[in-house]
């Protein structure tokens, strides 16, 4: 479905720095690793559990926001919607997640890598 279109190696890798800043690294990491996160189809990361504490709330809210921001303005800069940039970040995401990390299928279950 996407294979058309084509947004530039160095849009795509500034967009990972973008999303990836040092400060939440650690926080990010060890909540996928404690299965508290997962990554969804749409680019954005949401609770695996349905009765997320306020610290892993408060996590997904702050990095999807950024997320949010920086599928924005590659979206922009490529002349597509922003959701053409969600997918096919989402789908590098899930490419690239490790083993054991949370996936959300499109149907809305959750399975690990």
């Amino acid at each position: 479905m996407y294979k058309y279109i084509t947004v530039p190696l160095s849009r795509f890798a500034l967009l990972c720095l973008l999303l990836s800043p040092s400060a939440w690294a650690l926080s990010l990491d060890e909540a996928k690793a404690g299965g508290l996160v997962g990554e969804t189809p749409s680019g954005y990361l949401a609770s695996v559990s349905p009765s997320a504490n306020t610290e892993t709330a408060k996590l997904i809210a702050t990095i999807n926001q950024k997320r949010k921001a920086a599928y924005a303005q590659a979206a922009q800069k490529a002349g597509v919607q922003i959701e053409v940039i969600e997918a096919r970040v989402g789908q590098k995401l899930f490419e690239k997640a490790d083993k054991g990390n949370y996936l959300r299928h499109t149907d809305g279950h959750w399975y690990q890598k």
